[in-house]
């Protein structure tokens, strides 16, 4: 498994969570975060039992979508337009 780190939440103590990583062998994401444990959150998802739900804050969600190379199907990035580098 070829995990590739996309991000990690700048605010987070000692830079251990959330993080958002790629599994390039896969091409499906896993995120590291807070794992809810808050029955009212819970009881809003049709959870099934194998799964679980981690929170990560929204403006984490640009990691997502940093990797897309093929100029065809990339969504462009806002900060790279402004002459920022890349949100890794």
């Amino acid at each position: 498994m070829a995990l590739r780190m996309l991000g990690k939440d700048p605010n987070s103590p000692n830079g251990n969570s959330p993080t958002v990583y790629l599994d390039e062998e896969t091409d499906r994401y896993l995120v590291q975060g807070f794992k809810v444990v808050d029955e009212e959150r819970l009881a809003q998802l049709n959870l099934p039992a194998h799964e679980t739900v981690v929170d990560i804050p929204r403006y984490m969600a640009k990691f997502f979508l940093a990797i897309d190379t093929d100029p065809a199907t990339a969504i462009p990035d806002p900060e790279e337009k402004k002459g920022a580098g890349p949100n890794v």
